[in-house]
């Protein structure tokens, strides 16, 4: 007799798609609770260019069918750049989730020669999710409790060969020749009832199979979200080192008879490049470079008289010579600038200038456009205050009768010295001008120049900074001056580094030249070196203030402000004395060991660890191989590159009691690395060296004169 291969039985009909006209209705199989998702349904997400991300979303269909899900990336330009099979994390939550890469990674910097390349690729990305009924999975795991126990296993089987004939003839399963013939041979055998049950089932239940469902599945009732925009930025957008210093302080001499400071060049503010260099900065940023009013002009320590010799501050923007489009005289021409660009990246250093907008009195547009600020019923110009302080050789800008005007003239100034080789801009005080400005020009001076990075100078309240995040700034300042006890800090930590981070990129720095807690006022040297641990190690991106490394922490009385603040003097330091001090070693390490692992990168991959003593904390760091940060080779401090593409992790311990030696357990979770949670593993001290054995849980002592915190790598 020969085999049964037919059937007259009804055919199951596949599980239909349901069209979506509008945003609220659900399509046959639901997705929701996508992160990260635009900000209000507007602002996107933000990741580095070859940045791997973590996406997430709910994606379910109803009763006991099983699911399927497909992430798709798609560049500026629609072309689909990844399609990847999401995994379900947890059933229970019905949660999926797709690790996407967007784009190319590249060490190329700016003003490299073929940036272009980069270029070309920055700009808005989509990821769309499409969830379906996974027929095959919800027919497998029937059919194998029905075959196990010879229960309406011949319906069961001929049901299965009725879907494999339907994913051979699936277009969407984009099957080749050989893939088509697999299926259909596998409908076959299951409607061979000449066969032992078993025997039939396996002809749908074996590898070639299992690969076929993984590479080319049926996809039935499929449904796709609404495109996540994701803004892609450029490497390392989120990943940097700043160094600060004024010009006219580099170099400044003062002549031992009569005590009279010649003021530094940006000539002589080479050396600065240097040091930032030699310390492993990677972002030098300089204050305003622009003439200096002379108007109220302000004497030291903000005395609203000058001396004859005070500078100035450099805040108090423009004169006759010039305003924001001009050097100061003083410091140079617009052609040394253009060499001390050119220089710092040679070094491998990128250039941030600072913006301030607002005039001294003596501004050219106080003449030109009067109108652009507010006066009194008087007729006189309001100058500028912040209580508790006041700016009187400063008028404020006013943005209430032309706005469009000033962002013009703002768009011109800005695209000037990017010419001359900036690549970020600082702005200072942005929180006191309409959000909606700065949108409006970081979208203009980005639609030429993508590769343009935003700092936003915004110690202010969160629902502003996260606006301004919103509105374009690359990155914010922080709270992280005022976060000091154990608790402040790990709250901090974490909120910098979380899903918060696809929006706002907290930059962390321990002093300004208008901030100096009291933290560091009262503990010296140790202090200094406790904050720069946690700033470098804390987030992506921290800065330090120069002069940090001398331990210059004398405050002003009354206010958490460096006396003698240089925006209103020339500082004549003598950096030999650096070496009493030890900080400026401890610099270069942070900013070497930032450089060598990649876990230091990300915004999402910091897990606090537990201690038991008040004044400890620690915190992990940890990235498998498989979410890296980019699949290039990383640079290191001296452009060397080499292979990044193992788990990495670093366990950061701190002391924050600069007075006492303390001594803390800590627990670490091995199963953060795959590894049983009784396993002993080794740590290098990447600070002091040495290798010690780690467990579940570790005794660490930490002596704020000698090892104030530990920084611990997993050994290879």
């Amino acid at each position: 007799m020969a085999a049964n291969t037919t059937h007259k039985k009804i055919s199951e009909p596949a599980t239909p798609s349901i069209p979506v006209t509008t945003p609220h209705q659900f399509g046959r199989i639901v997705i929701m609770s996508i992160t990260p998702c635009e900000e209000q349904g507007v602002f996107p997400a933000r990741v580095e260019l070859g940045e791997m991300f973590t996406i997430t979303a709910q994606i379910f269909i109803e009763g006991r069918s099983h699911t399927g899900a497909t992430a798709i990336l798609r560049d500026p330009h629609g072309e689909v750049r990844q399609r990847l099979a999401m995994t379900c994390i947890n059933p229970g939550l019905d949660l999926w989730k797709a690790e996407l890469t967007a784009g190319r990674p590249s060490n190329l910097e700016p003003w490299d020669k073929d940036f272009d390349k980069v270029q070309r690729q920055l700009g808005e990305w989509t990821v769309t999710l499409e969830g379906w009924e996974d027929a095959y999975a919800s027919w497998l795991a029937d059919a194998r409790i029905k075959v196990d126990v010879n229960d309406d296993a011949e319906n069961a089987l001929i049901s299965g060969s009725q879907l494999f004939v339907r994913w051979a003839e699936n277009k969407d399963a984009k099957l080749n020749d050989t893939q088509r013939d697999t299926l259909q041979e596998a409908a076959r055998q299951l409607a061979n009832d000449s066969l032992d049950i078993k025997e039939r089932l396996s002809a749908a239940d074996n590898p070639a199979i299992k690969e076929l469902h993984r590479s080319n599945p049926l996809r039935d009732g499929l449904t796709a979200s609404a495109p996540q925009r994701f803004k892609v930025e450029r490497p390392e957008s989120g990943f940097t080192a700043w160094y600060q210093f004024f010009p006219r302080s580099e170099g400044a001499t003062r002549n031992p008879q009569t005590g009279e400071i010649t003021q530094g060049t940006l000539k002589t503010a080479l050396s600065g490049l240097d040091r930032a260099k030699a310390e492993g900065f990677d972002v030098v940023y300089l204050p305003p470079i622009f003439p200096i009013g002379v108007t109220n002009r302000k004497g030291r320590n903000n005395a609203l008289g000058a001396g004859p010799t005070d500078p100035g501050s450099p805040f108090g923007i423009g004169s006759s010579l010039g305003g924001h489009d001009t050097v100061d005289p003083l410091l140079g021409t617009m052609d040394d600038f253009k060499a001390f660009c050119a220089y710092a990246h040679k070094l491998g250093l990128e250039i941030a200038l600072d913006f301030a907008l607002q005039c001294s009195p003596d501004h050219p547009w106080v003449k030109e456009h009067p109108n652009w600020f507010r006066h009194k019923p008087d007729g006189t110009i309001a100058f500028a205050e912040n209580p508790p302080k006041k700016y009187q050789d400063i008028y404020p800008i006013d943005f209430n009768i032309d706005m469009p005007g000033i962002e013009r003239e703002t768009e011109r100034i800005m695209n000037l010295w990017i010419a001359a080789g900036v690549t970020i801009f600082r702005i200072d005080n942005p929180h006191t001008k309409p959000v909606r400005f700065w949108q409006d020009v970081i979208e203009a001076v980005q639609r030429k120049h993508p590769e343009i990075l935003f700092l936003a100078e915004a110690f202010t309240r969160p629902a502003i900074m996260r606006a301004l995040s919103l509105a374009g700034f690359t990155q914010s300042h922080s709270y992280f001056p005022w976060r000091n006890t154990k608790d402040e800090v790990a709250e901090y930590l974490q909120t910098t580094n979380s899903d918060e981070a696809y929006y706002q990129h907290n930059t962390f720095w321990p002093t300004t030249p208008d901030i100096l807690t009291d933290y560091l006022r009262d503990n010296g040297p140790e202090g200094h070196k406790v904050r720069a641990v946690l700033a470098a190690m804390g987030s992506p991106s921290w800065g330090i203030y120069n002069g940090y490394e001398l331990v210059e922490n004398r405050q002003q009385e009354g206010r958490e402000e460096q006396a003698d603040n240089e925006k209103y003097e020339i500082k004549v330091r003598d950096w030999n004395e650096a070496q009493e001090y030890g900080i400026a070693e401890l610099l270069t390490d942070l900013n070497r060991i930032r450089r060598a692992h990649p876990a230091c990168r990300s915004y999402h991959d910091l897990t606090m660890l537990w201690t038991s003593d008040p004044n400890v904390v620690a915190f992990a760091r940890h990235i498998p191989a498989s979410s890296r940060i980019g699949h290039v080779p990383m640079k290191d401090g001296n452009g060397n590159t080499g292979d990044r593409h193992l788990d990495d992790t670093l366990i950061v311990v701190v002391n924050l009691d600069c007075q006492a030696v303390h001594t803390s357990e800590v627990n670490f979770d091995p199963a953060l690395l795959g590894l049983p949670r009784d396993h002993a593993f080794n740590v290098r001290d990447e600070l002091g060296g040495g290798t010690f054995t780690w467990s579940s849980n570790n005794k660490v002592t930490l002596d704020p004169t000698e090892h104030p915190a530990y920084i611990f790598s997993i050994a290879q």
